[in-house]
């Protein structure tokens, strides 16, 4: 596995990260960092890998778009010194495009947004060990449909920025896809963004496969 020893993996995005974590950080025993795939990532490490005290801390922040992690990426990522960084963001940037269409200060069009993910990974590279990239994703198994059209390019600038960096990358959109081939989109999220249970283990489970995470370990 990619973590070893002791090691601090920050976790940021928007609501779909956030999911009632604590604040401040840290703060509070259960439910500390959330209900959502955070901490379904968090309790698997532990449980697996006990040995390695590996820290997770949740910085996800309901309604951020990458302009929103941009203002506070010093104090929510960098003062955090972490040896990992996991971010998944981009649902805010294509959401208010259609649910909030006549409001355009709200959007984050893809240039902005890719240049602007571009430069948070260029900044943060060097100070930590690895970053994953992980992409947004709409929970509906229609690519015609405009919403998800749109999210598909978005995750398609988080690839590319992943492929120019070399970092991890983590495609949740297609991992969504395996599992609509078999489930209605509602039994996924009943808004196709905001994932239940079992969509946060969709994430989960992408992000764990992408770090090397052995699930057959100590078994």
């Amino acid at each position: 596995m990619r973590l070893t020893s002791k090691e601090k993996l920050v976790m940021i995005g928007d609501s779909i990260t956030d999911c009632e974590r604590a604040r401040p950080v840290g703060e509070g025993l259960f439910g500390a960092i959330g209900k959502g795939y955070v901490s379904v990532v968090d309790s698997l490490l532990s449980s697996t890998y006990p040995e390695l005290g590996i820290r997770v801390v949740n910085m996800g922040t309901s309604g951020n778009t990458v302009l929103d992690l941009k203002e506070r990426w010093q104090a929510d990522v960098i003062d955090l010194k972490p040896d990992w960084l996991s971010i998944m963001i981009g649902t805010n940037d294509v959401w208010r495009q259609y649910d909030s269409p006549t409001i355009p200060e709200q959007h984050v069009y893809l240039e902005e947004y890719e240049a602007t993910l571009d430069q948070l990974v260029t900044e943060t590279k060097p100070l930590v060990k690895g970053i994953v990239l992980m992409t947004p994703f709409y929970i509906e198994p229609n690519t015609q449909d405009l919403m998800r059209a749109e999210m598909d390019r978005y995750g398609a600038a988080v690839k590319r920025i992943a492929e120019k960096h070399g970092t991890l990358f983590v495609d949740t959109q297609a991992a969504f896809n395996q599992v609509l081939e078999h489930l209605y989109s509602g039994t996924l999220a009943w808004d196709r963004v905001h994932p239940n249970h079992t969509g946060h283990a969709v994430i989960a489970r992408a992000f764990l496969q992408a770090i090397g995470y052995d699930y057959n370990k100590g078994l």
